[in-house]
């Protein structure tokens, strides 16, 4: 007999065990369904994020990190270190403890909530009386039916036609982040998040990396300025990325990966590498989910169409994160899941495009919120500028990482900060500041006003909103 519930997520990553938590909050019985396995056969909710994605990255990050201060930069301190070595056995292992205590705490979660997890792939079977009947695919089928189901599938990495990832020698971010060993020769096809993070872990451990990027300009969707300025610190650190090539054909052997490609200039050239790290963007996932046995609708991407409420062309289904419209990031499918539960309960859950913050957990890193310059330009809107550079605040002299500088962009008339762009230490803490100015509808002068901690490396967003006014105290 059919398991029945008033609420079924099908996908347990930020998009869905959110939602279901939230729905659970909400009174509602509350159903949630993943199929991602640990290395044991058992389950491992939080989907790519938490498993080959945000965590997992963010975790090798912080030890690369470690290895390059102790390598390069404690001698500035007083420290001697000698001979230090990366054991990236280690460093791997602690990144898949990381990922299993994240695992472990979204079950703590569902347990502690009263959400009922069933470890399987969901699909969607028919439509029945008062909802949808969903085939739970595990170690023992199971069938649910549920009033309202919230699919939250998330996606996958998008291979280069013809060139399938073997995640050996030619690499997605999965087998990216379970390289066994440092590689002598590194390449990466796309300079975007996961490439550049990727990329900025295995430099640091003494890779040479090599980026690909088929577009003409580095970080088309950064502000310009900033872009610029985050290439010239990757240029320093040694990382080479080569814009506007056209990558040809990639012949993938047993002492490595050969790229044919034609650069900015039209000169043929090939990259010998041992690994190659594909990174050129995310499709939706939808495989498997049998939405035409219910008539979902799917658009031209293959994600699912919802309106700007997450709703779909069915009435109860819902659809949020990756595998709908927007960017692809955690943060937004948490937004959306939380909306959508709530919407379910009717209320007027909500979710601001325009004030999403955006993170690349480079070295500096990269973070930005609102429009850019170059945006406001094309839209013909009049604006104010103001930057500070980090090299003239006294906690990043202290840190010893003066790279980079905060932006800010306000309204010519009205001051409203349209956008903030931050390149430099601890910018995906320091945007958040921005967020909550922006969905507060602030002016660059409320910033200014406002006291901040000294020394803090929050007073160069108070000193790039001064200087949207000409009137900075510190540069």
């Amino acid at each position: 007999m059919s398991k029945q519930f008033d609420v079924i997520v099908i996908g347990a990553g930020p998009g869905g065990y959110i939602a279901a938590i939230r729905a659970a909050q909400l009174g509602f019985n509350v159903a949630c369904i993943d199929e991602w396995k640990n290395d044991k056969g058992g389950p491992a909710p939080g989907g790519t994020c938490t498993n080959v994605g945000c965590i997992p990255s963010k975790a090798l990050l912080q030890s690369s990190e470690h290895f390059e201060h102790a390598n390069k930069h404690f001698a500035e301190h007083g420290i001697t270190a000698k001979d230090v070595k990366i054991d990236v056995a280690t460093m791997i292992g602690r990144k898949d403890t990381v990922v299993k205590q994240n695992n472990d705490g979204i079950l703590y979660l569902f347990k502690k909530n009263k959400v009922t997890f069933f470890h399987g792939r969901g699909s969607f079977t028919k439509a029945v009386e008062g909802g949808y009947e969903i085939k739970v695919a595990g170690a023992a089928e199971e069938t649910l039916v549920g009033k309202q189901i919230v699919v939250a599938t998330g996606s996958n990495a998008r291979a280069l036609p013809g060139v399938a990832f073997d995640e050996e020698n030619i690499l997605s971010n999965d087998g990216a982040l379970r390289i066994g060993a440092v590689p002598k020769k590194l390449g990466l096809i796309g300079s975007g998040v996961i490439g550049l993070e990727m990329g900025s872990v295995w430099r640091r451990l003494g890779a040479e990396v090599t980026v690909l990027e088929g577009l003409p300009t580095f970080l088309g969707a950064v502000d310009e300025q900033i872009a610029k300025e985050a290439k010239k610190a990757f240029d320093k650190q040694g990382l080479k990325v080569e814009l506007g090539v056209k990558v040809g054909e990639i012949k993938n052997g047993k002492k490595g990966v050969s790229v044919a490609y034609t650069n900015a200039k039209g000169e043929a050239q090939t990259l010998e590498v041992d690994k190659l790290i594909v990174s050129i963007g995310r499709v939706p996932n939808t495989t498997g989910l049998n939405a035409e046995a219910v008539g979902l609708q799917l658009d031209e991407r293959g994600a699912i169409a919802v309106d700007g409420d997450c709703k779909t062309n069915l009435p109860g289904v819902w659809a949020v994160g990756d595998v709908v419209r927007g960017p692809m990031l955690a943060h937004k499918a948490e937004e959306e899941g939380v909306a959508v539960a709530e919407r379910i309960a009717g209320q007027h859950g909500h979710v601001n495009f325009n004030t999403i913050p955006w993170v690349i957990y480079t070295s500096p890193e990269i973070a930005w919120v609102g429009r850019t310059e170059q945006q406001l330009k094309q839209d013909g809107v009049k604006y104010k500028a103001g930057t500070f550079p980090f090299l003239a605040n006294g906690r990043a002299r202290a840190l010893g990482d003066t790279t980079g500088m905060v932006k800010m962009l306000a309204d010519a008339a009205t001051d409203e900060i349209l956008g903030v762009h931050i390149v430099g230490p601890m910018a995906s803490e320091l945007i958040a500041e921005a967020v909550v100015a922006m969905e507060f509808k602030a002016s660059s002068e409320d910033i200014a006003r406002i006291c901040h901690a000294h020394p803090s490396l929050s007073e160069a967003t108070k000193e790039a909103a001064l200087a949207v006014d000409k009137r900075t105290l510190n540069f």
